[in-house]
């Protein structure tokens, strides 16, 4: 049976999404599969210091565009060093891998990955290299990677800028399983003691709980709505939503949790962060209003996301996304995006890999 390694990386959940969705794909195509963290190859100590880094960077206002915008993009100096030290601790792992898995196909879902990957002596693999970012940036894209595969045109544009020659994919962005086949919105609300004629909205932000979440929520929940908040990994935030849940009856306080699926069901507008949620918003048909509070690549990300319409944007203030909410309200759904059902995906995956001569 052929088999495939997946890079994957723990800052936020998107990465471990992605690579477990082309898990699947491969799984059910008869392939076995194994998924790594790239953060964890680093070793204990470094990789919890790139993880304390990177947050420290996007608590800083400011600070992460410019690294992003000015380094990261063009592929400026200190990125190229920052790729090249995370490169020298990775390739002895990654080669000790490979070598012990002997693996048909690598794929990178983590920019960090990419250049060590690439540089394996006697690589005898293919190597994909997978971003759902609306615009890559010169880390994800590096000499030796057999294909790229994004989710837009215009992704596949700022591949070109670095590799005009590069092979890409174009496929929609693949869901996590149980989005495929969603509770009904009645349903869902039942079980989650939402009225059936109440309005809903599902507040989160990444997994690490971006923004003023809690006082949001508390607000938002004040002016009417039902809110099924979020707070994801963040316990902190977590403790707050639950403080404020105990004042406000309307508010429903989450932590990290698998039933993403079910709270989107029962909601009618999702106010989220640009990322991996809003192509599953689109798939269950909801409309979106994001909150401008990731920096960098989310700038990008955000914008995209508003030209594809059945979205707004808010700023990060409780007094602004209350506003913009209950107006959002009020706007019709979208019908459910071409990704509600993974066929696309799968042939889209299908292709790439027969084009890679792997199918």
């Amino acid at each position: 049976m052929p088999h495939a390694l997946l890079i994957s990386g723990s800052l936020g959940q998107g990465h471990d999404v992605m690579a477990r969705a082309c898990a699947d794909t491969l799984r059910e195509r008869g392939w076995t599969t194994d998924t790594v963290d790239a953060m964890a190859l680093l070793g204990e100590r470094s990789g919890a210091a790139g993880e304390a880094v990177f947050r420290r960077l996007l608590d800083l206002p400011g600070v992460y565009d410019a690294f992003h915008f000015s380094a990261l993009r063009p592929g400026a100096r200190i990125a190229l060093l920052a790729d090249a030290a995370a490169r020298s601790r990775l390739v002895p792992a990654l080669r000790e891998l490979t070598a012990r898995q002997r693996p048909d196909l690598v794929v990178s879902v983590f920019a960090t990955a990419t250049s060590a990957v690439n540089r394996l002596p006697g690589r005898d693999f293919r190597h994909f290299v997978f971003c759902t970012d609306v615009t890559p940036h010169r880390l994800w894209v590096q000499e030796g990677t057999d294909l790229f595969l994004v989710t837009s045109e215009v992704a596949a544009c700022a591949v070109r800028r670095y590799r005009p020659d590069a092979e890409i994919a174009v496929l929609p962005a693949p869901l996590r399983a149980p989005f495929y086949r969603p509770p009904e919105r009645a349903a869902a609300r039942a079980e989650l003691g939402v009225p059936p004629d109440a309005r809903c909205v599902l507040l989160m932000s990444g997994a690490w709980g971006l923004g003023p979440l809690a006082r949001t929520a508390g607000s938002l929940a004040a002016a009417g709505p039902h809110v099924l908040a979020v707070a994801g990994r963040n316990a902190e935030l977590e403790r707050r939503l639950r403080r404020a849940a105990a004042r406000e009856p309307r508010l429903h306080p989450f932590g990290y949790t698998e039933r993403i699926p079910a709270l989107m069901a029962a909601a009618d507008l999702v106010v989220t962060s640009s990322g991996d949620t809003c192509s599953e918003a689109r798939a269950l048909g909801r409309r979106m209003l994001l909150l401008d509070v990731v920096q960098g690549h989310g700038r990008d990300n955000l914008q995209h996301e508003l030209e594809l319409g059945h979205a707004d944007v808010t700023n990060a203030h409780p007094a602004d996304v209350v506003r913009n909410a209950l107006a959002a309200l009020t706007r019709p759904e979208p019908a459910p995006s071409v990704g509600a059902t993974p066929d696309a995906w799968r042939a889209g995956f299908g292709a790439a890999l027969e084009k890679a001569g792997l199918g």
